[in-house]
């Protein structure tokens, strides 16, 4: 009489597990993709000398690893739409890693962009894959607990990244602190491959399960989605900006030595970037239960709080630098995971993969993608502190647009089901 209860109760427990590996790994591979994403800017200043290039040309690096990253979105959408997810994680995965064990090789300007760029295509099939697929593990209400603690690894990352970069760079050279990056990436690829399950992809049973090109492109007519790529991509033209050209800054108008300069940066973004990331998730999932628009108004402030701290950090006198740029930092994290979180309860079940590519579309074409070179080319032609200044409009515009998605935000459905493993 108890077998159908005692075997739902395992199966349901089961499914649990697999959800909490999946969130575990995933989290880990996103945290060495970060880790390798930003120990170019630890090291750029190596770089530059060595290959004798202008502010101008070491923005343009991240513009080619970004206008690949973006080309391969639309496909890396499409597949991710219509088959098995955890395959093509893995073989981004590996792919990262190899990219960085081709660093060694590495020994002109033109061979570094080609390495950056071909690095953006396999980032771009993480990045899509595994938030679509941790989505389909977790509840609507619990997505942006999840997604909080999965972009938890993006200042973790970006702190070990500037820290390794810039210690290792200063020791043993710029090269050898991107292999040494391939390492950990290539184990956590491994252990996805033979301990991740693939989630059945959940829905309400009345969507398609194939997204056809009708239901993608009524994406561009979903207004909350919409407010939701567009408030990112401004904050990310800010933040990309600022994380490539914080350590040139510090090295530059503060005097500090490269390694110094990393240390500091990676302190500050693990400390206030983590705080900021949780602070914001536990927030966002207090507020969720009284307001459906909580996952749009947390970004919003956390953007225009951002604003003032990132004023006096450009502009203000040295001493205050690393204070202000410490509040500026956590206020600017505190929206990353709702803004994730908001990206997906926007849409179907069967267009996440697709809603993730449109999302890493916008944030890098509107966003990271330009603001490092036009930065550099600002700097060029005035100074480095005039340059970062331009980011304090796009946090502006970001807050914006995020208190108009507000008005947009769908209702969240409070549900209990467990996860379904395929």
């Amino acid at each position: 009489m108890t077998t159908a209860p005692t075997t739902g109760m395992k199966s349901n427990r089961s499914a649990i597990a697999g959800a909490t590996v999946a969130l575990v790994l995933l989290t880990g591979m996103n945290f060495v993709n970060y880790l390798d994403r930003y120990i170019l800017p630890a090291v750029q200043e190596q770089v530059k000398g060595e290959f004798r290039l202008s502010d101008d040309q070491i923005g343009s690096l991240t513009l080619w690893f970004f206008v690949a990253y973006v080309l391969s979105s639309p496909i890396t959408g499409w597949l991710g739409d219509r088959f098995p997810r955890k395959p093509m994680i893995v073989i981004a995965a590996l792919g990262i890693s190899a990219m960085n064990f081709f660093t060694a090789s590495v020994h002109g300007y033109l061979s570094l962009n080609i390495r950056h760029a071909a690095l953006g295509v396999v980032e771009a099939s993480f990045g899509i894959f595994a938030p679509a697929l941790l989505a389909d593990f977790y509840a609507e209400d619990r997505r942006n607990t999840v997604l909080t603690i999965f972009n938890v690894a993006i200042p973790v990352g970006a702190a070990l990244g500037f820290l390794t970069g810039g210690m290792i760079g200063h020791s043993h050279g710029w090269r050898m602190a991107f292999i040494a990056s391939a390492v950990p990436g290539a184990l956590i690829a491994l252990l996805i491959l033979f301990f991740m399950k693939e989630p059945q992809r959940t829905g309400s049973g009345q969507e398609k399960a194939v997204a056809d090109k009708a239901s993608v492109l009524s994406l561009l007519t979903n207004k909350a989605y919409l407010c939701s790529i567009l408030g990112y991509a401004a904050v990310t033209f800010s933040l990309g900006g600022i994380s490539w050209w914080m350590v040139s800054f510090l090295q530059r108008i503060n005097g500090f030595s490269q390694d110094r300069a990393g240390t500091v940066m990676g302190g500050i973004t693990v400390v206030c970037g983590l705080g900021g990331t949780v602070c914001g998730g536990v927030l966002a999932q207090w507020w969720s239960k009284k307001s459906d628009k909580a996952l749009y108004l947390v970004p919003a402030l956390s953007a225009l709080l951002a604003v003032p701290p990132a004023v006096l950090c450009f502009f203000g006198p040295k001493s205050m630098t690393l204070p202000a740029l410490g509040v500026a930092v956590f206020l600017v994290f505190l929206g990353t995971g709702p803004v994730n979180a908001a990206t997906l309860n926007a849409v179907p079940a069967n267009l996440r993969a697709s809603a993730m590519a449109g999302q890493l579309f916008a944030i890098h074409v509107f966003g990271d993608a330009f603001s490092p070179k036009i930065i550099g080319i600002v700097s060029d032609h005035s100074n480095l502190r005039l340059g970062l200044g331009v980011t304090l409009i796009t946090f502006v515009l970001a807050a914006i647009i995020f208190f108009i998605g507000a008005q947009f935000a769908p209702k969240l459905k409070h549900t209990l089901e467990a996860p379904a493993v395929a």
